[in-house]
Formats: C-alpha cells, structure tokens, sequence
C-alpha cells in the first residue's frame, strides 16, 4: 500500500509543478503581450509628435541659431523665451509651450505653468486642457508638425529654388 501511496503522491507533486510550470508560463505571455500592446498605444500617440525630435536634433546642433528662430517666429523679448527654455524637459517642448499659447490665447506663461502641471499626460491633452479641440484645425496644426522655417531645409530651400529657377526663365 505504501508503495502505491507514493506513486500518487508523486504523481500529484509532479501534475502540480507541470500546473505551476504552465501558470508561471502563462503570466509571463500575459506580461509580454501587455507590455507589447502598450509599447504599441504610446508609439501611436508619441508618433502624433514625432516631428518634435527633430527641433531637438536642430536645436543640439545650432541651439543659438534654434533660439534666434523661435524669437523670430514667436516675436518675444528674449528674457521671456529664456525662462521658458530653462524650465522645459527639451528645446522643442519650448516650441509647443509657445505654440499652445498661440494657437490657444492664452499667455506663455500660463502655458507653461499648466506644462508644469500637465505635461506627463501628453500634448494632445494639455492642448485640449487650454480649449483646442480634437479635430479642429488648429489640433490638426499642432500635430501636423511645426511651422518654423529654416534655410537649409530641404523642402523650404527646394521651394524658393524653384521659384528662383522659375523666374530666371531656365
């Protein structure tokens, strides 16, 4: 009797560990498949803004140039744009401060006073925490990408050389 015991014990023991074998094997694909399926959603949304890395990378390379261009678009004292770029998480985040208080009629710095507050939710929802609607033109502005103009871009610099070629008549 004693040997039969044993036996189902230890196929009880060994039903269990396969049970907890499967489980743990379980929860670890249930944890890739939330983990891929937010990596997906936030790519979504940070793919709305995406052109935002690319003021960062202008602005790494030229950040005095990048300054003088957001004064020139903004038409802003210095000393206020000043303030702004020190208290934002990156160059272009100074870009969206100004933007949603352009786009929005709000001050400057009201905007960045709600950045402060708001910023980790997103842009999408601070500009519409400061009254632009999803939808509306001037969301579909802000998402669409930024409005400065620089003279080695590409598509700016193609534009007025066509329309120099143009005018010279070749």
């Amino acid at each position: 009797m004693t040997h039969d015991t044993t036996e189902i014990e230890k196929t009880t023991i060994d039903t269990i560990d396969v049970n907890k074998g499967e489980k743990m094997q379980l929860k670890r694909s249930l944890i890739r498949m939330t983990v891929i399926a937010l990596l997906g959603v936030s790519s979504l949304v940070a793919a709305d803004f995406d052109w935002m890395m690319n003021l960062n990378l202008r602005s790494d390379s030229d950040p005095v140039r990048y300054r003088s261009d957001l004064l020139s678009r903004f038409r802003m004292p210095e000393a206020q744009l000043g303030v702004i770029l020190k208290s934002v998480g990156a160059p272009a985040d100074a870009y969206m401060v100004l933007r949603l208080a352009e786009l929005s009629g709000r001050s400057p710095d009201y905007v960045l006073q709600e950045y402060h507050k708001h910023h980790k939710q997103g842009w999408g929802a601070m500009a519409q925490s400061l009254g632009i609607k999803p939808g509306s033109s001037e969301f579909k502005a802000l998402k669409g990408g930024h409005d400065m103009r620089f003279d080695d871009d590409d598509d700016y610099g193609k534009k007025s050389k066509d329309k120099e070629h143009g005018k010279k008549g070749h």
